[in-house]
């Protein structure tokens, strides 16, 4: 056998090698998860605003063909049913409740505006 003679190393990684990785990893996740969270809330804001549209279109609808002005009532058992304008209850992503308001005025989502930004603002613009 000769002096030089090259040792196999076992297979395996070092615990630096682990360490780094780990590191990478939980830097990647840091940055990841509150765009995910962000990203879910604008979803269900964008739904929600897509839930308002449908009850105005159906109050426009409710106050033509009942022939009523505006400022006049209207409420969501007006507007909703098997054989009315909207089929079933309309029910926000996020937990809030919806409200009609009168003819003329928009309808409107317990949740609201956040005012932390615009992406999740449960407001009909």
């Amino acid at each position: 056998m000769s002096r030089f003679t090259v040792r196999k190393r076992k297979g395996g990684f070092t615990l630096i090698e682990i360490m780094i990785v780990v590191l990478i990893i939980s830097v990647l996740l840091a940055i990841a998860i509150p765009n995910f969270i962000r990203a879910r809330e604008t979803s269900r804001a964008k739904s929600c605003c897509s839930n308002l549209r449908q009850i105005e279109t159906a109050k426009e609808q409710y106050a033509m063909e009942k022939k009523l002005n505006i400022g006049s009532g209207c409420n969501l058992n007006d507007l909703v049913g098997p054989d009315l304008y909207i089929r079933e209850m309309p029910v926000c992503p996020s937990g809030g409740e919806y409200t009609a308001n009168a003819i003329g005025t928009k309808a409107t989502c317990s949740i609201g505006e956040n005012k932390d930004g615009d992406y999740d603002d449960h407001v009909l613009r």
